[in-house]
């Protein structure tokens, strides 16, 4: 008695996944509602050729004007002393301080804090690395309040 209740449980289950493996879309694909079916999918150039871009670039053209670069101060041109005034920003990391785009790099830390007007002197340093991720370098020499 058991197993007949236990094959015909077994029989029903498979009555309803074969019901429901049945039904499709109605138009001849199994594709579920609202996906589109393989037929719908683009398919490519037989012949691999590959579209023009959108918006044809030079690619031998400069992205920018030489010396300035998006987003950042003009990019120095050389590497000599400059005089830099304004008020001086946090940056995104800790610790990191920038004055008019500029990444300041040493100096003295009592005078050259967050909010502080101040006067600096030193060099950039664009091809120095950190870890602040803003700003140009700018090596710091000397550093007053303005």
């Amino acid at each position: 008695m058991r197993t007949l209740r236990i094959a015909a449980a077994a029989l029903i289950v498979c009555t309803a996944l074969v019901a429901c493996a049945g039904q499709d879309a109605g138009d001849g694909s199994a594709a579920p509602t609202g996906a589109p079916s393989v037929t719908d999918l683009p398919t490519p150039d037989p012949t691999g050729a590959v579209p023009p871009p959108v918006d044809p670039v030079d690619p031998t053209a400069p992205l920018t004007k030489p010396g300035t670069r998006p987003g950042g101060p003009p990019q120095p041109t050389s590497t000599s002393e400059m005089t830099l005034t304004g008020r001086v920003e946090s940056g995104v990391e800790p610790g990191c301080l920038l004055l008019d785009g500029y990444l300041l790099l040493g100096g003295p830390r009592e005078v050259l804090t967050a909010g502080a007007s101040v006067t600096v002197t030193g060099r950039p340093a664009p091809g120095l690395m950190t870890t602040c991720q803003q700003g140009t370098p700018f090596q710091v020499a000397s550093a007053k309040p303005a």
